[in-house]
């Protein structure tokens, strides 16, 4: 009998840490959100005192893809993550057949086209290599980013879902070149330009001042793209979700990332 109990405990243990899901500690309770590394679980990490007042233990689980944190909420792993904009949500939720909400914007990162190969755009040659994300949505994003920088020109009418088969004009003869984000940082060598999402350039060390060219805060891309928590359908009105929110746009993280992220990183009221 000893033995059975034994076995039933351990599988309970496990069961709840497997389902993460605001476990009870002591009266406080453990909210799990997995984030990007920079600056995602940088900014969660300044909210971890704040949580605490208001009754909860916030753990935070990197992960350096974008699939996996969704994933991870979507079958109970995680109650949160911090990493995506609301046009990567809906279009991953389309794709997976998840029930994936936002719950809030925090912050925006301008997106960058930086250099590879080339210090300038205007010393791009023809058939030079341009790297850019291969979702749906951050493709869409580099290409109109590419647009407004003057190296393309995509038909009338391409907007979030544009592809390489919507540009109409590439006065360079530019090849469009899709990797997955994460591993842009990596290919810097190989390719003339890269378009780079701001976590992406962040970790790689860049900043907008080293842009060759950027997305103006002012732009509608800063409020379009805006990165967000994200939570499954039933948490969207839970208490935790409110706090974390509130701790998010406190003063206190605010001015952590201004000091923090030389304008990489632009926090949202």
């Amino acid at each position: 009998m000893k033995k059975i109990f034994s076995v039933l405990l351990v599988s309970l243990m496990l069961f709840t840490v497997s389902c993460g899901g605001n476990t009870q500690n002591g009266g406080v309770q453990t909210v799990n959100i997995a984030a990007s590394p920079v600056p995602h679980a940088e900014i969660l990490g300044q909210v971890k005192d704040l949580m605490k007042e208001k009754g909860y233990e916030l753990n935070i689980v990197e992960f350096s893809d974008y699939v996996q944190p969704n994933l991870a909420v979507d079958n109970g792993q995680m109650d949160a993550n911090y990493f995506q904009h609301k046009p990567y949500l809906d279009d991953f939720n389309k794709e997976r057949g998840t029930k994936l909400v936002s719950v809030g914007n925090v912050h925006y990162e301008p997106f960058g086209i930086y250099q590879g190969t080339k210090a300038s755009l205007n010393n791009l040659s023809s058939g030079d290599k341009v790297a850019v994300p291969n979702d749906v949505t951050n493709e869409a994003r580099a290409l109109l980013l590419l647009e407004a920088a003057g190296l393309i020109k995509l038909r009338q009418g391409a907007s979030l879902t544009a592809t390489k088969l919507d540009i109409v004009e590439n006065k360079f003869n530019l090849d469009i070149v899709e990797i997955e984000s994460a591993q842009i940082p990596r290919v810097l060598n190989s390719v003339a330009i890269a378009c780079m999402n701001g976590n992406y350039a962040l970790e790689a060390g860049f900043t907008v001042d080293k842009a060759l060219y950027i997305e103006p805060d002012t732009s509608d891309a800063a409020k379009q793209y805006a990165n967000i928590i994200c939570v499954s359908e039933k948490n969207k009105d839970a208490q935790f979700v409110k706090a974390l929110l509130e701790c998010l746009k406190s003063e206190k993280v605010k001015t952590f990332i201004n000091k923090t992220y030389n304008k990489s990183v632009i926090p949202i009221d």
